[in-house]
Parts: structure tokens; C-alpha cells; sequence
């Protein structure tokens, strides 16, 4: 599975490499390490080192909200507990996590149902990456995609660069098209493009970048896909739970906003709750362009109100083993204020086999 190339995906590999192996700006260290305002990978704060010493080290984000969605940002170790595979875990480090440095991807889906509310979703999707971003420790990548998915930009800190990125992306009618849905005609002579272009691969698009996007980004950063779409999964080789797999493999958190024509037509859901709950992220709804921004304005929240348990697991085997993961209040007042934890169901743990990074 690979991006469909707009002769830019070989450079985004090679600046990912560079930036794996030294440390710099995504492009501009690639170009010379020594230039005025190239600044290295930032040292993490002192909360965000976990020291491992031949052993596995598992680290968990997770948010805590009150029943009217707020965010509860005075937990302490005491108030809950961790279990592997049902089995308590000793926790060896828990924090909250202001200042983690954010590796993002922008999913953006372009099939015909969002033809009507493309402009809007790229504003807001402009004004969040201009309130979020901070140039001296965050990056992000911008992917579009219909039946295929296209690298539109890779993992950078150039807010030009994304800004053009998301200004970029537009609805391609596939041929026949009228307007509203409807696609009249006979496909052209080239009917694979045609069915691509008329289908949505959003499972595809998720594992792709999860795998080649968010999988190579640094390590002790904070991991998600923001995806745009209404969820109608209508094309691709993969399924829903590929999609959620890779995600946990990269350790990515799925954010969705569920938008469809008009906003709130045909969008799916259940598939939307599902792939965001189980990477540990949430889905949200808004029926207009005050709410798309609101909605962009609470994951931005989210990711910056989030605590951090890191534990060895009592099992440390090597197998490649899928570990679900619970985290349970053990504070009898968070218990009755019916406070609601969220966090990734689960891990893969490491292979014997397969080089630690």
C-alpha cells in the first residue's frame, strides 16, 4: 500500500530519514544543517523521560472528563489503577502532559459527499493548524484521499508549507459528474480511475499513514490523525480493524469529525465511534461551520490536557502478542461523578524478531 505519487512522496521518505537520523527540520537541515534558524529536535522535558533498562516500557495517554465533557486536569496516581490483559500493573511513572511535542496528520477526504463543505473544513482546518503548531516542537503532514490517498505534504513545521497544502486540496468531479451525488454517463475508457475517483478508501488512508507517515515519526511525541470525513467507507483493500491496528502500532490517537453533505447527511457514526474510541480518541458531529471550529477547537484542548502512565508489563514476552489495555477509577467520588476515562484499548508488544527502535 503506498501513496499515490505526486512526485513528492520519495523526498518526504528522504526527509523523514534525515530527520530520524540528525535530528533537524524536515527540509531545511536536508538542505543545510548549518543555515540560520535551523533548530534541532528539542530535548523532552524531564516529565517526559522514561528511563528503560532492558525492558519493554509501555506509555499510555489518556484524558479524564466529567459528565458535561470537561476536562479534568487534577487526577493523581492514586485515583486509578492499570490492568494488562486483566492483570494489575505496577505503574512506574504518571504525569500530566502539557508540552509533549505533537506529530500529526490531517486526513481529508475529497469523494463527492464532500463537495458542498470541502471550503469550510479547509478554513478550519487552517485557522487549527495556526493556533496549534508550534514551530520549534510540533509537525504535521497533510493527506487528502478519495479511492486512493495522496501525500499532499509531509511531516514539517512549516506552517507555509501546510497552509498551501491545505489550500491545495479540492474536489476532483469524477467524469459524468453532475452535481449533488449523481454521476450520469458511461465511465470513461479508464474505469479503474474512474472508480477511484467516484469511491472513498478511508480505511486505506488511515493505514497508510499510520504505517509510512505517523509509523517513522520521532520518538516521545504525541501521535494522531485528525480525519475529515462522513465515514462511508465504500472502496480499498483494507478493513476497519486494519486501520485501527495500524494506528496502535504507531502509536497514533484518531480524532474524527464526522462531516458529510450539508454537513451532517449520510455520515457514519458507528464506524467513526468505533475507530476513534478504540485508538483512544473521540468522534465528533457538528451540524455547521461554528460547530466544525468548535470541534477542531476541543481536540486541540484534548491534546494538550492529556496524563501519561508509563508501566513494564509483568509480561514481558517478546511475542508480538496484541495486550488490551483498561484503566479503572479507583477514587469512589471520580467513580460517582461518573467521570469517563479515555485511552487506547491496547498494544502489539514487541517481536524478538523486529529491531526496537
Amino acid at each position: 500500500m503506498f501513496f499515490r505519487h505526486k512526485a513528492i512522496l520519495f523526498i518526504t521518505a528522504i526527509a523523514i530519514l534525515a530527520t530520524a537520523l540528525f535530528g533537524f527540520d524536515r527540509v531545511d537541515a536536508q538542505r543545510n544543517p548549518n543555515a540560520p534558524g535551523v533548530k534541532a529536535t528539542p530535548t523532552p522535558e524531564p516529565d517526559d523521560e522514561v528511563i528503560k533498562i532492558n525492558t519493554e516500557v509501555v506509555n499510555v495517554l489518556f484524558t479524564a472528563q466529567d459528565r458535561s465533557r470537561r476536562l479534568l486536569t487534577d487526577l493523581k496516581q492514586s485515583d486509578v489503577r492499570l490492568l494488562e490483559n486483566g492483570q494489575v500493573q505496577e505503574i512506574s511513572a504518571f504525569a500530566r502532559q502539557v508540552d509533549l511535542p505533537l506529530s500529526l496528520a490531517i486526513l481529508i477526504d475529497t469523494s463527492v459527499s464532500q463537495e458542498r463543505t470541502l471550503p469550510e473544513e479547509k478554513a478550519a482546518a487552517i485557522a487549527f493548524l495556526e493556533s496549534v503548531v508550534r514551530p520549534s516542537k510540533d509537525e504535521v503532514s497533510v493527506v487528502s484521499f478519495t479511492g486512493e490517498s495522496t501525500l499532499e505534504q509531509g511531516m514539517t513545521n512549516n506552517l507555509t508549507r501546510l497552509r498551501r497544502a491545505v489550500e491545495r486540496v479540492q474536489f476532483v468531479p469524477p467524469s459524468g459528474y453532475i452535481g449533488g451525488g449523481v454521476i450520469a454517463g458511461t465511465p470513461p475508457i479508464s474505469g479503474d480511475n474512474q472508480s477511484v475517483q467516484g469511491s472513498t478508501a478511508i480505511w486505506d488512508a488511515i493505514w497508510v499513514t499510520s504505517d509510512e507517515v505517523l509509523g517513522p515519526a520521532p520518538e516521545k511525541t504525541r501521535r494522531a490523525i485528525i480525519l475529515l470525513t462522513d465515514g462511508v467507507n465504500t472502496s480499498g483493500r483494507k478493513k476497519l480493524d486494519e486501520a485501527v491496528q495500524a494506528a496502535l502500532k504507531s502509536e497514533a490517537i484518531i480524532y474524527s469529525i464526522g462531516i458529510g453533505d450539508n454537513f451532517y447527511s449520510g455520515v457514519d457514526r458507528g464506524a467513526l465511534n468505533k475507530i476513534s474510541e478504540r485508538t483512544g480518541g473521540r468522534a465528533y458531529f457538528p451540524r455547521d461551520e461554528r460547530e466544525l471550529r468548535t470541534a477542531f477547537q476541543q481536540i486541540q484542548e484534548e491534546m494538550r490536557s492529556q496524563y501519561l502512565i508509563a508501566y513494564e508489563p509483568s509480561d514481558q514476552k517478546r511475542d508480538g502478542t496484541y495486550r488490551q489495555i483498561e484503566i479503572e477509577l479507583t477514587n469512589p467520588q471520580l467513580v460517582k461523578d461518573k467521570v469517563k476515562v479515555t485511552h487506547r484499548q491496547g498494544y502489539f508488544a514487541k517481536s524478538s524478531t523486529a529491531p526496537t527502535k
